[in-house]
């Protein structure tokens, strides 16, 4: 039998340190595109869609997080796993095959740690990742540092929408390596957590398989309608 392999893309980070603070979208590692193709094979197998996981681990997170006050990733996972994401994408015919969370943190320079959890899905065509960065930055002036920048407000609360450079990944299942390249575009939407624009941030990310650049109305789609079913979002009065 001849090598298995396995593609997957993950956004790369950009060169400002500022914007990799505030970034959560972080390339994925060999554990990542593991847990990418037993949960692809699971969901197709099943021809249903993949739900969050919530093992043991998810579960400890989870009551560290609701004792900090912040959102886990499992919360974020639940809020972008919706059952008309596929529609809000523009590929309805499709269904979520990887749905997970995780909890880590981004440090800083002065050795603290930023909390940065976050929920991923995957479809067929898209990858959505949706993050929440517990920085003291604003949204203000972040379109004179990203490319293809520009204020995007979502429901009465500051954004800034951009593109990001997306990394590669090609896994051989059989020899247990990884090689990197270049891919496409993803389109994401740094959005301040309250109105007033008052410091952290969440960020919506999506990407193509087929590096196609993403459709910017679909990420539009999905920020309106996920970002209220976060927990802790501040509806604009």
């Amino acid at each position: 039998m001849g090598d298995m392999s396995e593609d997957v893309a993950a956004p790369e980070k950009g060169p400002n340190p500022w914007v990799q603070a505030i970034a959560a979208l972080v390339v994925v590692g060999a554990l990542g595109g593991g847990l990418y193709v037993i949960q692809k094979n699971d969901a197709e197998a099943a021809d249903k869609p993949a739900t969050c996981r919530a093992d043991d681990e998810d579960k400890k997170a989870d009551a560290a997080a609701k004792a900090a006050r912040r959102v886990s990733g499992t919360q974020l996972c639940t809020a972008l796993n919706r059952a008309d994401l596929p529609t809000l994408l523009g590929t309805p015919q499709e269904h979520a095959l990887t749905a997970y969370g995780s909890d880590g943190s981004v440090k800083t320079a002065g050795g603290g740690e930023i909390p940065s959890p976050e929920g991923t899905v995957q479809l067929d065509t898209y990858t959505v990742k949706l993050s929440r960065s517990y920085d003291e930055l604003p949204i203000a002036g972040m379109e004179d540092l990203l490319d293809e920048a520009r204020k995007e407000p979502v429901l009465g609360h500051p954004a800034v929408l951009y593109s990001s450079r997306t990394i590669s990944i090609s896994f051989d299942l059989g020899g247990g390596r990884s090689e990197t390249g270049p891919g496409g575009i993803a389109r994401a939407l740094v959005v301040a957590p309250d109105t007033k624009d008052g410091g952290g941030s969440y960020e919506l990310a999506i990407w193509r398989q087929d590096d196609v650049r993403p459709d910017d109305t679909a990420l539009l789609r999905v920020a309106q309608a996920v970002m209220p079913l976060i927990p802790g979002w501040q509806t604009a009065g």
